[in-house]
């Protein structure tokens, strides 16, 4: 007997599929972790964020920030203070050295993107950036 699939069964499939390509794929070809990248990523352009505001940003639970965090501090890409007057609470920045290797990492990132959509035209990439985009929304209202 041979099982058939729904469309939306394998269209879930695929993106499972592709879900666990991408990172490590990304990770190899970056050097970085994706969940360090978002973590380096939301950090850039502001001059610091709290911890539990940087966990909800990127999606990850507290003992997974904090581990990422401690990682990061002790490579020298973040600091991390706790706020004078509320102790509960701490601060997370990116140093220099945090700086200049999250602009290193975007490259990166750019040439993985760049071949990860390659063949696809300006007009599919707009469809399929809609398309995801529902998706996300979609699942975010589950």
């Amino acid at each position: 007997m041979k099982c058939t699939f729904s469309d939306q069964e394998q269209i879930l499939q695929l993106l499972n599929g592709l879900n666990n390509q991408l990172s490590p794929k990304f990770e190899r070809c970056a050097g970085i972790s994706s969940s360090r990248f978002d973590i380096l990523y939301e950090l850039y352009g502001v001059e610091e964020m709290t911890q539990s505001h940087l966990q909800k940003a990127v999606h990850i639970d507290a003992s997974a920030i904090t581990r990422h965090l401690k990682q990061l501090e002790a490579d020298g890409m973040v600091t991390r203070r706790r706020n004078p007057s509320d102790n509960r609470e701490t601060f997370v920045q990116l140093t220099e050295e945090g700086l200049q290797r999250i602009d290193g990492y975007k490259k990166e990132k750019i040439g993985f993107v760049n071949q990860m959509l390659k063949d696809f035209n300006d007009e599919e990439l707009t469809v399929l950036k809609d398309m995801l985009t529902r998706l996300q929304q979609n699942i975010s209202q589950y």
